[in-house]
């Protein structure tokens, strides 16, 4: 089997973001590439199959760029070499999850394209939900498209969109206008870094200054990896302009604040625990989903322990509300990746073991309630709980720090059809036989923008009432509401 498939095999129940971005303009001259690389290395939990950077200079010739990238971990697409090799004083970087277009190399990100005004360098996470409808525009009218991505839809559009711009700003507005869906974009180009962030905001976006460079980035955590000070978030709707004479803002598309839909998920499970969203601390959000569930799913029991890794912080709120002692459970090896060898035919058993281990003396005789972020096909809920019994755990008490996924993602939140779904058309008592836990809890609808501390959220995947009208089908083929 393809180590890629393999890992997908590994952690068939797990969720997956579609992409982490990262940019950056020194304005001293100085190459950035290695910083990208230590900035995409921050943001690698956002997307594990692909990566890239590409770069240039300012002050050189046209369509000077320079690029690179590939299937993989960064670490194993690039090396010290090959960094070195890639000179320029602003570039783009990105890492990949593929929840549009294949898992190919032509797929990787960032795009470059050469045109009449110069070049672009973009990277993009989200999902558009009329991209199909877009390409076909752009293919009506003779453009030849290399990737079967999205983001390639975008890039056509900026580019078109400039031929008739005073501003690269300008342009890339203008595209964003005709986009439906989730995006956030960094664009390099020949003199510019530009940072877009769709009007409802789904996707996190934010400027980091270091020295006399500064930085656009999915989180904050790759700011402070390369020892960036936080700016501020890029708000939803705003297009933002970075050159040597200072930060330039357009918030034209920006919508009322109710309106915003930030993706929950960023703070239930995607985002890095040390990063903050729009003002908002991931680890806080995930100790109040920890508490909510302790108030709302009490349980009686000695241990609460986490799922690793997004588990752990919800497992510390919940014993922090209950008062039941916070321990741990599992031994989570960081070594599996993409290289890991199926064993066998119990290789869907033998996955998750190899990934994950249970202390036996931490377990052994006792009352556990173990919480987890989501369960999705019930795939894996069912192994864990098993591994807790036959070392020796008295009793398993399921809590999960998310609702019951009831219907599919369209915004770049790789979530199944329904009928995949374990919650679809299934009782609480039904999902918990399926699991064999002996109790279950979810974490109420309600108090989702709680957690997000009063923040403006998307729970589309929870209660089927999205913040745009869903397709009927778009690149990843039909979907079903």
């Amino acid at each position: 089997m393809d180590s890629r498939k393999m890992q997908a095999h590994t952690e068939a129940d797990k969720l997956h973001e579609e992409c982490g971005v990262f940019g950056m303009y020194d304005f001293d001259g100085n190459d950035v590439a290695s910083t990208i690389y230590y900035g995409l290395f921050a943001l690698q939990h956002r997307g594990q199959e692909s990566c890239g950077i590409a770069v240039s200079r300012t002050s050189g010739p046209p369509k000077n760029i320079n690029v690179l990238k590939g299937m993989g971990l960064v670490n194993e697409v690039f090396t010290q070499e090959s960094l070195a090799k890639m000179q320029g004083d602003i570039g783009v970087g990105h890492v990949r999850y593929s929840t549009a277009g294949a898992s190919t190399r032509e797929n990787a990100q960032p795009l470059v394209l050469n045109y009449v005004k110069g070049t672009l360098a973009l990277a993009h996470n989200g999902n558009l939900i009329n991209a199909n409808e877009l390409r076909e525009e752009l293919e009506y009218t003779g453009a030849i498209f290399q990737t079967t991505i999205d983001s390639e839809v975008i890039a056509y559009h900026i580019a078109r969109e400039r031929l008739a711009s005073k501003t690269a700003e300008e342009a890339v507005r203008r595209a964003a206008e005709k986009l439906k869906g989730a995006f956030s974009l960094v664009v390099a180009s020949p003199r510019k870094l530009v940072g877009a962030r769709d009007p409802f905001g789904f996707k996190p976006l934010c400027i980091g200054k270091r020295h006399n460079a500064y930085i656009i980035a999915s989180e904050t955590c790759a700011l402070e990896t390369v020892g960036a000070e936080f700016v501020r978030d890029i708000l939803p709707g705003e297009v933002v302009t970075i050159t040597p004479e200072g930060i330039s803002s357009d918030t034209s598309l920006c919508l009322p604040r109710e309106k915003e839909a930030r993706c929950i998920f960023e703070y239930i499970y995607f985002a890095r625990p040390d990063s903050h969203i729009d003002g908002v601390s991931v680890y806080a959000s995930r100790i109040r989903a920890g508490r909510f569930l302790a108030i709302d799913a009490p349980a009686e029991a000695d241990l609460v322990v986490g799922v690793p890794e997004s588990g752990n912080a919800a497992a510390l709120g919940y014993s922090l509300q209950s008062g039941i002692p916070y321990g741990t459970a599992f031994v989570k090896n960081s070594y599996v990746g993409r290289t890991f060898i199926k064993p066998g035919q119990s290789s869907r058993e033998s996955s998750v073991r190899v990934k994950l281990n249970v202390l036996r003396e931490a377990v052994k005789g006792k009352r556990i309630i173990m919480i987890d972020d989501s369960i999705v096909r019930g795939t894996t809920s069912d192994r864990i709980v098993q591994m807790l019994r036959d070392a020796g755990a008295r009793e398993v008490h399921v809590r999960i720090s998310s609702p019951p996924f009831l219907h599919p993602c369209y915004f770049g939140t790789d979530i199944p059809k329904r009928e995949q779904l374990i919650a679809h058309n299934r009782s609480m008592e039904e999902i918990r036989e399926i699991i064999g836990a002996d109790s279950l809890g979810y974490l109420k609808i309600e108090r989702l923008t709680e957690m997000a501390e009063g923040r403006s959220i998307c729970k589309g995947c929870f209660t089927g009432n999205y913040p745009v009208d869903p397709p009927t089908q778009d690149i990843r083929g039909n979907y079903e509401r």
